[in-house]
């Protein structure tokens, strides 16, 4: 399945070459952001990013009444329950998605938004700033090391910050090697759509204390929260729970309740997490001082700035 989105995605990107000088433009004119990593580094509680999405290849249709899930009501619904960020899924052909409407999410609340797609070129980018976001989804998976650098410093040089996203051990050093500041782990394999919690707590040690992390999918309640914060998460990410709920804001805020992890305690288990910086396949990655300029530059995602659930 992963294939066939990154295929579409692929013509998707070539489609929008032709606007490209104009999507830049549009892009570098757009009104300022609203602080996306600061909202989820704010506050002693764990934040919760809360995504609108329509339909998932795995889970189907979501969005049922049309009324009820349109995204201005819900995204009113998130922000009354705390919700620190909206994510709302654009993809048109597996989610049933656009960026109307992100566009209509973000008009109706003051809470930033994040762009989940699957972005393999700055024209999409820049077509994410254009639209309004505030941050946007990179899926490590998806992209060689060259891509995920550019597509970092493409980002930065628009003002977006970026959610880097990963699902294993050799995803998230390439992640941080590159300067990511916001890491989402999605407990969700996208080849095979298996979901566990585990993935987050076996990779949250080896994210340091600097940087922000973002448990994503398979959240359902305040029991997986807390098992999410007490491996160090700062947010999670939450989709079909929400959308599902009768109650979309008290869902929310039931998410949001539990407390954040002591502040100067580690991340994960015990010894746990320990990744080498080494290149991977040819590429320089930064590390040190440099990492974190990357990140401050390419990224546009510090803590001060300002991911399939």
């Amino acid at each position: 399945m992963l294939a066939r989105i990154v295929d579409a995605k692929r013509n998707e990107a070539a489609r929008l070459a032709g606007r490209a000088a104009a999507l830049r433009a549009a892009a570098e004119a757009a009104p300022a952001t609203r602080p996306f990593g600061a909202g989820l580094a704010a506050g002693e509680r764990i934040a919760v990013i809360a995504e609108y999405k329509r339909r998932s290849p795995s889970a189907g249709a979501i969005a049922t009444d049309a009324a009820a899930a349109a995204p201005a009501a819900v995204a009113r619904a998130y922000e009354a329950g705390g919700a620190s960020a909206l994510s709302v899924l654009t993809d048109a052909e597996f989610f049933g998605g656009s960026l109307e409407d992100l566009e209509r999410a973000r008009a109706a609340v003051s809470l930033p938004v994040l762009r989940k797609d699957f972005v393999l070129e700055p024209v999409q980018v820049w077509e994410s700033r254009a639209a309004g976001a505030d941050a946007v989804l990179l899926i490590v998976r998806i992209l060689d090391d060259a891509r995920l650098r550019e597509l970092l410093a493409a980002a930065g040089s628009v003002g977006l910050e970026a959610v880097v996203e990963v699902h294993d051990a050799q995803e998230l050093e390439r992640a941080l090697s590159w300067g990511a500041r916001i890491v989402g782990v999605n407990n969700r394999d996208l080849d095979t759509f298996r979901t566990d919690l585990a993935v987050t707590e076996s990779l949250a040690g080896a994210v340091p204390s600097d940087a922000l992390l973002v448990g994503e999918s398979g959240v359902r309640d305040a029991a997986d929260v807390r098992r999410l914060a007490a491996a160090g998460v700062d947010a999670v990410l939450v989709g079909e729970s929400a959308m599902r709920a009768s109650d979309a804001a008290a869902a929310v805020a039931a998410l949001g309740a539990v407390a954040r992890r002591p502040a100067g305690s580690a991340r994960g288990a015990a010894g746990a997490g320990s990744l080498s910086r080494s290149a991977d396949a040819g590429a320089e990655p930064r590390t040190g001082a440099s990492r974190a300029a990357h990140g401050a530059g390419g990224a546009g995602a510090s803590r001060a700035g300002g991911t399939s659930s």
